[in-house]
């Protein structure tokens, strides 16, 4: 019987590897770029076409390479990072596995250009599928261009699952902004389809922060800095009120790597527990210096995920820190009990001729006497009349003009009521409507008690009306007196082409001013008491985390943001005419039992229910 196991070609094996260490564009531009700060550049200019699909070009200044260390690149596990095992634990480089221009070479055409410093040419080397094709030498400039061309001709199944170009572009400036963010000594330059994206001059680390997500963040940030013979931490961190309930910007570095650490993660948001709102989450900026023995990285391709020696201690420290941090910047209301006479409470003293607190004086009448009408005292005359005609043009003045603070759009003509929906109203408009504790909304139906939660009961209206504006692009939009100007990330603006015609016709009226920023010129119907800025931020945000492909999942998403937003709170004090058009408008819509996302909005106490209870 003849041998079954036999050894995969390396063209077969490097498409195996390709699909751990390349997943998407961005692997390309991070395992490339990588590799330009690892040769020492000081400027690195990446440009992009078609997110990727079409071209992925990164060019550096540094150091280049020789003919021999070019064709040497691409071979599996070849580098210059690491020669004996005892270097896997003392890393100062990016890269050191020598996979990834193996993996990229599997799957794409490449073309490298570079020359080293000194030298008087260089060497252009093409690649396609793990196969070279030519290598000569060439004019090019010190350093190296890398030039990435149909990423994936070789994988279709791969190619096909890609998502959007914005998606795609989204996550190639996140990992952009990563290594730049922990490399402020060197100059970045991102292009997609020939038009800048993000030109980062060499500056310090706050300024950084602040050329890529703009300069509203720069009085939001608080140093942070602690040091101990196992660490050293720096960076800075956000202030308690200019928090966000999705998309905040929070990062970790450790030895000029980024990483992803759930538990040193809770170790922040332990520090902001008392001080932020349930649901609401910090920036923080935060870089680890230790030991690279004390860490290890070579866990998964990625290299995000990173194991430490003395986790719990360092989690301690990260606690302490950011506590200290948030102490000396006085984001924490403190009392000072050191301090004399800081409460003056008057003590009364009956030898002080000048105390304030005299005793009291009273004065009588001896000739007032209650029985006897002769007393020079007179009742003082009130005019009830005049007290009762008030009364009655108040009351009269306030049922001709009841109050509403419920913005629900009432169904329009073409939208009939089914006869189920009839049925429910006229049921629930013979009964009374009341308020529980001010959330929740109770009113009798025949087959007992009901019990609304307004909140819910709102998201679901308001749900519906937006999706019914979408589908008809009939958009209501409230202009605004003077436009709010909203400053998007790169990595948002990326996303906006997505959808923003969902929202021009749920009511969002904007204008793009171009660098991400777009007017807020009109807002949708309800929603004028928001803050627009953070209104628009948290719709993007909850649309960017979901990774909504389809236009239905998108418009739906964005129609439920945009709804919890507007949506009455709990604790609102509503009028009986707002409480019925509350319940008649829930029992109109698509399904007055479940919120969008699926949570309970009304409860029924049955009558049977009810005298079982009471037996």
């Amino acid at each position: 019987m003849s041998d079954i196991i036999h050894l995969l070609p390396d063209s077969i094996a490097n498409q195996i590897a390709a699909g751990e260490v390349i997943q998407r564009p961005a692997s390309v531009v991070k395992e490339l770029v990588e590799n330009a700060v690892d040769a020492g550049a000081s400027h690195i200019r990446v440009n992009i076409k078609d997110a990727g699909r079409t071209l992925i070009q990164v060019i550096d200044n540094g150091k280049g390479m020789s003919e021999s260390d070019a064709r040497m690149a691409f071979e599996r596990h070849a580098t210059s990072k690491i020669a004996v095992a005892a270097d896997l634990f003392a890393l100062q480089t990016m890269g050191f596995r020598g996979e990834a221009l193996a993996s990229i070479a599997a799957v794409a055409h490449v073309e490298l250009r570079t020359r080293q410093v000194g030298s008087e040419l260089g060497t252009r080397l093409t690649i396609a599928g793990s196969t070279l094709e030519n290598i000569d030498a060439d004019a090019c400039v010190e350093g190296s261009i890398f030039s990435v061309k149909n990423l994936f001709f070789n994988v279709p199944a791969r190619r096909k699952f890609l998502k959007s170009n914005e998606t795609e572009f989204r996550n190639i400036i996140q990992e952009f902004e990563r290594i730049a963010l922990v490399n402020p000594q060197i100059a970045f330059a991102l292009y997609h389809n020939d038009a800048e994206i993000l030109n980062l001059p060499v500056s310090g680390l706050r300024q950084r922060i602040i050329n890529i997500f703009g300069k509203n963040l720069n009085q939001k940030l608080l140093t942070i800095e602690a040091q101990s013979s196992l660490l050293t931490i720096s960076g800075f961190i956000g202030r308690p009120d200019f928090t966000r309930k999705r998309g905040a910007l929070q990062y970790f570095f450790v030895n000029g790597r980024f990483m992803k650490h759930p538990y040193f993660h809770r170790a922040v948001m332990q520090a902001y527990e008392q001080l932020i709102p349930t649901g609401e989450h910090p920036n923080y900026f935060i870089y680890f210096t230790l030991d690279p023995q004390c860490i290890d990285v070579n866990i998964h391709p990625t290299k995000t995920e990173i194991k430490f020696e003395n986790e719990q201690a360092i989690w301690q420290i990260i606690l302490s820190a950011t506590r200290e941090s948030l102490a000396k910047s006085s984001a924490i209301p403190t009392i000072d009990f050191d301090k004399e006479d800081a409460i003056n409470i008057p003590v009364y003293n009956s030898s002080s001729e000048d105390s304030i607190h005299k005793s009291p004086q009273v004065q009588l009448d001896p000739s007032y006497n209650p029985f006897k009408s002769g007393s020079s005292y007179k009742k003082p005359e009130f005019n009830w009349d005049k007290l009762y005609q008030g009364f009655e043009a108040d009351h009269s003045s306030q049922e001709s003009s009841p109050q509403q603070d419920i913005h629900i759009e009432s169904a329009t003509e073409t939208d009939q009521p089914t006869e189920l929906e009839k049925m429910l109203f006229e049921e629930n408009m013979q009964q009374p409507a009341y308020q529980y504790k001010i959330r929740y909304i109770v009113t009798s139906l025949k087959s007992g008690l009901a019990f609304i939660d307004q909140h819910r009961a709102h998201i679901r209206i308001l749900f519906d009306q937006y999706i019914r504006s979408v589908q008809q692009q009939k958009g209501c939009s409230q202009q605004v007196l003077f436009p709010e100007i909203v400053e998007f990330t790169p990595a948002e603006a990326a996303m906006i082409p997505c959808f923003i015609d969902d929202l021009h016709f749920m009511g969002f009226d904007l204008s793009n001013l171009g660098n991400g920023s777009y007017a807020i010129n009109g807002l949708p119907s309800g929603t004028e008491h928001l803050n627009p800025i953070t209104l628009l931020k948290d719709v993007v945000a909850r649309a960017i985390e979901t990774g909504c492909e389809a236009k239905e999942e998108i418009c739906e998403t964005l129609a439920l943001s945009l709804a919890k937003a507007a949506a009455i709170r709990s604790g609102k004090i509503l009028s009986t005419e707002e409480m019925e058009y509350l319940i008649a408008s829930l029992f109109s819509s698509t399904d007055p039992n479940l919120t969008p996302d699926g949570k309970t909005i009304l409860t029924i106490l049955t009558d049977e229910e009810l005298e079982k209870r009471l037996k």
